[in-house]
């Protein structure tokens, strides 16, 4: 008699299901654990359910400009928007288009909603342009006091201004070169040059893209006056004048602005834009570990490098605080650093008197500021999670319906079995219920009404895998198996079907995701995340404790509540109970 083959596993092979037990065991209780060390011991709520603000931004289109209020920009500014937003660690913020000029932003409670909401607010672009003149304000606390104007990289101090000048002054250049300055940006778009003297104006010339004269045009000095007078007028402590200042002025046009240094006002004129914010690639706030402080580092684009690197050679050339360019959104300065070097290379970083909180912040609206529309908040409104709340009962009360009927349907049908799956169901629950804990503080996961619907569907999903291995087991006992190698021999036939069944349930999940926005999402993902721990489950608990389960006498011996009575099932008598058995001494006895 030949010898069996070695190497190859009998089909009726047992395998070693306490190890397949003891790592989805470890795996719950290290997903346990770091729940409860993360002190997020619950998964973080959607806006329909936890409530929040709900901000409507409606588009506008700039003079000259109106046919820029399209679907292409909208959905570009939807997609900066939510960046913005999310950049600040605000979960499950939701930003779509309503109507043709209208954009919804939804921030969910107990999320940096206050933060968000100011940065939402300011959607305008983003511009760098050359100061010509800047006058402190009133501080707006008596105890403030201005702090220093950062500096680009290319000097370790920051350069600031003497800070001691009246609002109608300049800190560093008389009324006489003032107004050249502006007569010069009047005319030019590039960045504008003081003119002191015809013999450097001639050598500005060379430079500049425009010409420059000695004597400019009667328009444009009237021009300059009546931007003087604007200026010397103009009061940045009133929120009216504040918001006023730069309405309306054009990329290439000269203009007045407000904004604040520390606890101070503060109010500048300011030449044409050189960099707009779609120059910027990236800007984060880092801490520089050499000098122990906050800064903000930026990125620019290949184009954007070449402009950053003109108009910084040339204000380095000057005086302060015509050697400073200011970061203007929305009309308003959010930093103006000094200059004393050209930077080149497409990185630069800007330093200087900040803190954790406005590094970071400039770092985020440096990097998502750039919209190509300007908007204005048509509404604000305060969302209730009462009616969210309603219907999370709901479904609730729906869920634990469907789950009580599956689990009376597997007691009545399966019997012994119906513990199998109703243990397994305890498992996925768990795994599913610390996962999207955790999710919360990793990714700002948010549970959503979509997201328990996916979870509800989820129990049928996962239920469909046990029935379908139980049914295999049964129809193996059926053909007039026993037990353990019933067990054995059904897993590879269900495990193809379990496998092919859920693939294209997150297949399903995974377009539903890429192609659709907002809550939709939110089924999308946690039917996909349901979809793979029901792989998981029945891999490495189901089948395995099965495996165990054939071992007892309870299963073995097909228990009438076992849910394996081969009579019961129909499996037609003699039953095959060992390969060992031969038929020959039987018919001698008969005989």
């Amino acid at each position: 008699m030949a010898a069996p083959k070695k190497g190859r596993r009998p089909t009726g092979a047992q395998g070693r299901p306490g190890r397949a037990l003891a790592v989805i065991l470890i795996a719950m209780v290290a997903l346990t654990a770091g729940m409860f060390l993360s002190k997020q011991t619950t998964p973080r709520l959607g806006i329909d359910l936890a409530g929040g603000t709900s901000i409507t931004l409606k588009a506008k289109s700039e003079p000259g400009k109106e046919n820029a209020v399209n679907e292409t920009n909208m959905n570009t500014a939807v997609g900066i928007i939510e960046r913005r937003v999310n950049g600040l660690g605000v979960s499950e913020a939701e930003v779509q288009t309503q109507g043709r000029d209208h954009i919804i932003v939804n921030i969910p409670k107990g999320t940096n909603e206050e933060q968000a909401r100011e940065q939402v607010g300011t959607t305008a672009q983003l511009y760098f342009r050359p100061v010509l003149a800047y006058a402190d304000g009133a501080p707006v606390a008596p105890e403030g006091t201005p702090s220093p104007s950062p500096s680009a990289s290319g000097s370790d101090a920051p350069k600031t201004g003497d800070g001691k000048t009246t609002p109608s002054a300049t800190p560093s250049s008389s009324a006489t070169s003032q107004g050249r300055a502006l007569s010069e940006a009047l005319k030019a778009p590039a960045a504008p040059t003081p003119s002191p003297s015809a013999s450097e104006s001639k050598k500005a010339d060379d430079k500049a893209p425009s010409p420059s004269a000695s004597t400019p045009p009667t328009g444009d000095e009237a021009a300059a006056a009546a931007l003087q007078a604007k200026f010397a007028a103009l009061d940045c402590t009133d929120e009216a004048q504040r918001a006023a200042a730069g309405k309306g002025a054009k990329p290439e046009e000269p203009m007045l602005a407000c904004g604040k240094r520390g606890n101070a006002w503060g109010k500048w004129v300011l030449g044409p834009a050189q960099v707009n914010g779609q120059d910027v690639k990236d800007a984060k706030g880092v801490i520089d570990p050499q000098r122990g402080q906050w800064i903000v580092t930026m990125q620019f684009t290949d184009k954007g490098a070449d402009k950053f690197a003109k108009i910084t050679g040339e204000l380095a050339t000057k005086q302060m605080p015509q050697n400073q360019f200011a970061i203007v959104l929305d009309g308003e300065v959010i930093s103006d650093p000094s200059v004393s070097q050209a930077l080149t290379g497409g990185n630069a970083e800007i330093s200087g008197g900040f803190t954790q909180q406005s590094a970071q912040d400039l770092g985020n609206m440096l990097s998502y500021g750039a919209l190509p529309l300007s908007f204005h908040e048509d509404s604000v409104t305060t969302v209730t999670a009462a009616l969210g709340g309603e219907q999370l009962k709901a479904g609730l009360i729906a869920g634990a319906i469907g789950l009580l009927l599956v689990v009376i349907y597997l007691l009545v049908y399966y019997r012994g079995l119906a513990f199998v799956a109703i243990v397994s169901l305890m498992v996925s629950a768990i795994l599913t219920y610390t996962i999207m804990a955790l999710l919360g503080k990793a990714i700002g996961f948010a549970l959503n009404l979509p997201a328990v619907c996916g979870a509800i569907v989820a129990i049928g999903i996962t239920a469909d895998s046990f029935i379908v291995y139980f049914e295999r087991i049964r129809d193996e006992i059926r053909e007039g198996r026993t037990l353990r190698p019933a067990v054995e021999r059904a897993w590879p036939r269900a495990r193809r079907t379990i496998l092919v069944s859920d693939f294209v349930s997150f297949l399903a999940a995974a377009v539903l995701f890429i192609v659709t926005v907002g809550k939709v999402q939110g089924f999308a993902f946690t039917l996909g995340l349901t979809t793979v721990l029901d792989v998981v489950v029945v891999f490495l608990f189901t089948k395995p404790i099965m495996t165990l389960l054939a071992r007892t006498n309870f299963f073995a011996s097909g228990h009438p509540w076992s849910g394996l009575d081969p009579k019961r099932l129909g499996a037609k008598p003699p039953l095959r109970r060992s390969r060992r058995t031969a038929p020959a001494p039987v018919d001698a006895k008969e005989a």
